[in-house]
C-alpha cells in the first residue's frame, strides 16, 4: 500500500471582470478598490504558500471599461492590455463569456492568439465540423506529484438571443449541461483524472437550498441543473449573474461566484489524500477574498501604462456642449418621468436610424448624465455597452407588450413606489427597464401586472393592436434580451453597425451645442 499523502489544492477564479484592470472609476478617475491589479497581488501572495494552485477566468473579461473599448475600437494595432495582464498573472485557463463576442468574433480570435493560456469552449462549436471555437473542450492540468485535474469550460447557450447574428452565424451554441455530462464522465472514467472542475459562464436558475426556480427557466442560467445532473463533477465555478456566492454545496459539488469587476477572488480549497495511488477529496471549502484589502501589483500598472495614457487622452477629448440639464440627481426618479438625458439618447437613435419611435434604458445607477462640456469620458461612462442599433417592424400589440414588460419594473409597497425585487435579485437589472420616445404613454404602477399601461398613443391617436411601426432599439433588446420575447423573430427593417458611443459622439460633434429638451411624452403614476 502506498504511503498516505495529503495536500491542499487551491482553485482560484475570477468572473465578469469586464475589463477592470486598474482600481479607478473612469467617469472621474476616482479610486475604485477592485480590479486585476489588486487580484494579482492576492494571487502572488497565495502562490507563495502553496504550489498546488489553479487560476481560471470564467468569462466576460475582454469588455466593459473605456480601456477595453479604446483598444478594440481606436487602438486596434496594439496588444490587448487585458490579455497582457492575464499572461503576466499566469492564468491556467479562461472560459468564453457572452460579452466576449461584443467586439466581434475576429477580436476574440485575436485575443486567443495572444494568450499564453488556453481558452475553453466545450459547447460553442463551429457549425461546419463541430470543433470548439477556442480549440479546446477541456484541458488537463497535471502536477509533478501525479495529480491530474480536468477543467471543462462551458458558456450560457443564450448568446444567440443577444448578439448580432452576423457575428455568430458560423457557430452553434450547444447545451452546456449535456456537454458537461459527457466530458466529465470521459475525463473521470476514460482518462483517469482525479478532479473534474466545470467552469460555467452562467449562473443559477434555482435557489441553491430549496431548488425552487428563482427566474424564468429560459436556459440562460443552468448552474443548478449542472449541479443536479453532472455526476462526475467535483467543482462548479460560475458567473454571469454578478452574485457573491461562497461555500455552497449541492449534491456534493462545491460551487461559488465572485461578484464582478475584480471585486472578489474566489478560492476553493480541496484537501486531497492519496491512497493506493489514487487522490481522493477529504474536505472542500470555498471563500471569497476581498480585493479592496490588498495593494495593487505595480507590475500590472506598468504593463498597461502606455495604452492607459492614450485612453485617458482620448477620454478627455471635447465633443460639444449641453445647453440645459442632463445631469442625473436621482436614478429612480429619472425612471418615473420623461427627462432630458433619456430623451437625448432616444433622439440619437431616431436620427441615426430614421425610425420615428425609439426606446432605451438607463443601464445602471452609476451613470451621472452629461455635464455642460461633454467629453468622450462622459459618453462612455453613461453608455457603457458597445451596442449597435436595429430597427424592427412591430405591431401595436408588440409595443404594448414591451411597455407592460418595462412597467413590471415597478411595485407598490405600503403605498410607496419602488423597484420590483425581480429586477434586483439574483441580478440587478436596471438595464431591462426601457423608456420610449415617439409615442405617448402612462404607466400606472398600482395596476395589476399586464394592465399597467393606461395610455398608449402616437401623436395623440390611440395605437391600434395591428398597426405597424418602425421602432429602433439596441441589438441586445432587439434579440429579445431581458425576456422581451415580443421582439424575437420580428422583421429587421435596418441594422446600424456603428456602436452607440460612436453615434452619440458624432451627433454631438455635428451639432456642437445640444439643447436639453423634455417633451413629457411619458410618466409613471401610482
Amino acid at each position: 500500500m502506498d504511503t498516505v499523502n495529503t495536500i491542499d489544492l487551491n482553485i482560484y477564479h475570477t468572473s465578469d471582470v469586464h475589463g477592470s484592470v486598474l482600481p479607478i472609476a473612469y467617469a472621474d478617475n476616482s479610486k475604485n478598490q477592485k480590479g486585476l491589479a489588486k487580484i494579482s497581488s492576492i494571487i502572488n501572495s497565495e502562490r507563495e504558500n502553496n504550489p498546488y494552485t489553479l487560476l481560471i477566468d470564467n468569462g466576460d473579461i475582454l469588455q466593459g471599461t473605456p480601456l477595453t473599448y479604446f483598444h478594440a475600437k481606436i487602438d486596434k494595432a496594439s496588444k490587448n492590455p487585458v490579455i497582457d495582464v492575464m499572461n503576466y498573472m499566469k492564468y491556467d485557463a479562461a472560459i468564453i463569456g457572452n460579452h466576449e463576442f461584443n467586439y466581434g468574433q475576429k477580436y476574440l480570435l485575436q485575443a486567443f492568439a495572444q494568450s499564453e493560456f488556453p481558452w475553453i469552449s466545450a459547447n460553442i462549436v463551429f457549425k461546419n465540423d463541430s470543433s470548439p471555437l477556442s480549440g479546446n473542450s477541456y484541458i488537463i492540468k497535471e502536477f509533478d506529484n501525479g495529480l491530474k485535474i480536468g477543467i471543462i469550460g462551458v458558456t450560457t447557450k443564450y448568446i444567440p438571443n443577444w448578439e448580432n447574428p452576423n457575428e455568430i452565424s458560423n457557430l452553434n451554441f450547444e447545451d452546456p449541461v449535456d456537454k458537461s455530462i459527457i466530458i466529465a464522465k470521459y475525463l473521470k472514467e476514460d482518462l483517469g483524472v482525479d478532479i473534474v472542475i466545470i467552469s460555467y459562464h452562467g449562473g443559477f436558475e434555482r435557489d441553491l437550498v430549496t431548488g425552487e426556480p428563482t427566474e424564468n427557466l429560459t436556459g440562460e442560467n443552468q448552474g443548478y441543473e449542472i449541479l443536479s445532473k453532472v455526476k462526475h463533477a467535483d467543482v462548479l465555478l460560475t458567473g454571469h449573474q454578478h452574485r457573491k456566492i461562497d461555500n455552497a454545496l449541492v449534491n456534493g459539488i462545491i460551487t461559488c461566484q465572485p461578484s464582478c469587476n475584480g471585486e472578489y477572488l474566489s478560492k476553493i480549497t480541496l484537501t486531497l489524500e492519496k491512497k493506493d495511488n489514487k487522490w481522493q477529496i477529504i474536505s472542500k471549502v470555498a471563500k471569497l477574498i476581498d480585493s479592496s484589502k490588498y495593494e495593487v501589483d505595480e507590475q500590472v500598472i506598468d504593463l498597461v501604462k502606455d495604452i492607459e495614457n492614450r485612453t485617458q487622452n482620448w477620454l478627455d477629448k471635447p465633443m460639444g456642449r449641453i445647453n440645459g440639464n442632463m445631469v442625473i440627481d436621482n436614478h429612480f426618479k429619472l425612471r418615473l418621468k420623461d427627462n432630458a438625458l433619456i430623451e437625448f439618447i432616444n433622439k440619437v437613435q431616431m436620427s441615426s436610424s430614421g425610425a420615428s419611435i425609439s426606446n432605451t434604458a438607463l443601464f445602471d445607477n452609476k451613470c451621472v448624465g452629461f455635464r455642460e462640456n461633454v467629453t468622450m469620458r462622459d459618453i462612455v461612462s453613461n453608455y457603457i455597452y458597445p451596442n449597435t442599433l436595429k430597427v424592427l417592424k412591430l405591431k401595436g400589440k408588440d409595443i404594448k407588450a414591451a411597455l407592460e414588460k418595462s412597467a413590471s419594473y415597478f411595485c407598490i409597497k405600503d403605498g410607496e413606489i419602488g423597484v420590483n425585487p425581480e429586477f434586483m435579485s439574483p441580478k440587478i437589472q436596471h438595464y431591462n427597464y426601457d423608456m420610449w420616445e415617439g409615442i405617448e404613454y402612462i404607466i400606472d404602477a398600482s395596476k395589476p401586472k399586464g394592465e399597467k399601461i393606461t395610455k398608449l398613443t402616437k401623436n395623440g391617436k390611440p395605437i391600434g393592436t395591428e398597426e405597424e411601426f418602425d421602432v429602433v432599439m439596441n441589438n441586445y433588446r432587439a434579440g429579445g434580451g431581458g425576456d422581451y420575447y415580443m421582439y424575437k423573430d420580428k422583421p429587421v427593417v435596418a441594422d446600424i453597425p456603428l456602436d452607440m458611443s460612436e453615434l452619440i459622439a458624432n451627433y454631438i460633434l455635428e451639432r456642437k451645442v445640444i439643447e436639453a429638451t423634455v417633451n413629457n411624452n411619458w410618466k409613471v403614476i401610482y
